[in-house]
């Protein structure tokens, strides 16, 4: 279907630097905001999939290309689409603009793990088919 999911971040000042602009690794705060809502939009949340299915999505890896700085007030769009889905991991695309204008891409790749043993897990079905909507 080519979705995107759009979360929207309202830059504090304590999210920025002495310069005023927003610090580097709050970028990643904002990206995982926005793939921690997504997985509600999507009616899913951490703590019900590691009760009841054992199941946590962990970070793997993560490729940030900044382009553009926030500042202070700024309201950002976080937008988050699925690349690439495995059993037992997938792939990301999310971009923080403001307005029109991209601020920083990024490629997430996120693993699945069982929550006792963090070995790789794969992920349950029911979450698969609710991503199949923003494969891109």
């Amino acid at each position: 279907m080519n979705s995107q999911f759009h979360f929207p971040v309202r830059v504090y000042y304590e999210d920025t630097d002495a310069g005023g602009v927003v610090y580097y690794a709050n970028y990643l705060k904002f990206l995982e905001r926005a793939r921690t809502e997504f997985l509600r939009h999507l009616g899913f949340e951490q703590t019900d999939l590691i009760h009841q299915h054992a199941f946590i999505i962990m970070v793997r890896n993560v490729n940030v290309d900044y382009k553009k700085p926030a500042t202070f007030n700024d309201l950002l769009n976080v937008c988050t689409s699925i690349t690439k889905m495995g059993k037992v991991s997938l792939q990301m695309e999310q971009q923080v603009l403001r307005e029109n204008t991209v601020l920083c891409t990024a490629q997430v790749k996120l693993a699945g793990v069982h929550a006792t043993d963090l070995r790789p897990k794969p992920f349950p079905n029911m979450l698969l088919q609710a991503f199949d909507d923003y494969v891109s």
